[in-house]
């Protein structure tokens, strides 16, 4: 394997299921580009997919008006994403587990479950307004497997 390609990648974007899309596919290339095999490429995929789902319908409330801002960058070790919404802001220690009996059945709470099972670090931090979430995959040294 190649040693990955460097780079940071920033854009904003109005809150649409069509911009979690863009947002998506983005990942998917970075992920790719680091080397990542298919199945490490769709944790990612999905985890990134899963936090630009929750800033758009959650932070920011399905409002076009507000936006979210993404950040995808490669530093050689780390595959690093961060999306930020412009909503009211939550503290992700109060997020009723999804395991529990009561919440098994449940429709909704499982999101930020599985971000943190796919990922190797998440990271959440207040913005006042909004929420920005990191998220961050190893990437193995050459010869490596993750």
């Amino acid at each position: 394997m190649s040693e990955p390609r460097k780079g940071r990648l920033s854009f904003r974007l109005i809150s649409t299921m069509e911009s979690v899309g863009e947002v998506e596919a983005a990942a998917e290339k970075l992920a790719a580009d680091a080397g990542l095999d298919e199945d490490q490429r769709f944790h990612v995929t999905m985890a990134v997919r899963e936090a630009a789902v929750n800033a758009v319908l959650h932070g920011n409330e399905y409002d076009p008006s507000r936006h979210i801002a993404v950040g995808l960058e490669n530093t050689g070790k780390d595959l690093v994403f961060t999306i930020a919404d412009e909503g009211s802001g939550f503290i992700p220690e109060t997020v009723p587990d999804p395991l529990a009996p009561e919440n098994l059945l449940r429709g909704t709470g499982r999101g930020i479950f599985l971000i943190r099972s796919l990922m190797d670090e998440v990271h959440f931090r207040q913005l006042h307004p909004g929420t920005e979430l990191t998220l961050v995959k190893h990437l193995a040294a050459t010869g490596e497997k993750t």
